[in-house]
């Protein structure tokens, strides 16, 4: 997609656990390695994380860091896959919701994408926020204080928000775009 290495020497976390939807990790994963980021996939425990693909369990992937190793400070940004699984079993590791609660407080960015933005309501960083997500969880983000909108992607000062996999070409985009502008003054937490 992107092949200009517009990201070279930015580290993104990629923050999931198992039942992440594959494709949202696959392909803006690739997206940000073809434009020179360095990703890692950070999970609770280490080992592996295995993916869900549509309607049945996907292939595994090795995770390069357990959370609790890992340093969010030593990230320029952040990725959040959806799957229902996924943020619903992250929400419940308080160590999880601190991760993406650092980069908010940072002023970095992060993408969300499907149903990641539950971990956005969890951290409490969606008030007074313009995002997407995958329609089932609006009330959820409404209730949380997000002015939800059902748009491909939706950028919100330094945050990035699609729906579905659908969205991904989009999303990437506007990943990329994010992360090379750095540190936005106004995401806040």
């Amino acid at each position: 997609m992107n092949t200009d290495k517009q990201l070279q020497g930015k580290k993104v976390a990629i923050l999931l656990t198992d039942g992440f939807e594959q494709v949202e990790m696959t392909e803006p994963r690739k997206a940000l390695q073809d434009a020179g980021a360095i990703t890692h996939l950070i999970a609770p425990k280490g080992g592996d994380v295995k993916g869900w693909d549509e309607t049945e369990w996907g292939d595994s992937f090795p995770v390069d860091l357990p959370l609790s190793g890992a340093d969010p400070a030593q990230y320029d940004a952040l990725l959040l896959p959806g799957g229902v699984m996924n943020p619903d079993k992250l929400r419940t590791e308080s160590k999880a919701v601190q991760f993406v609660r650092h980069f908010f407080e940072a002023k970095k960015p992060v993408a969300a994408i499907c149903h990641a933005p539950i971990m956005l309501i969890e951290a409490d960083v969606v008030k007074g926020r313009k995002l997407t997500s995958y329609p089932s969880i609006q009330t959820d983000l409404k209730n949380a204080g997000a002015n939800w909108v059902d748009e491909e992607v939706v950028t919100d000062q330094g945050l990035v928000t699609s729906r579905k996999p659908d969205d991904i070409p989009a999303f990437n985009r506007k990943m990329i775009e994010e992360i090379r502008e750095g540190k936005h003054e106004r995401q806040h937490a």
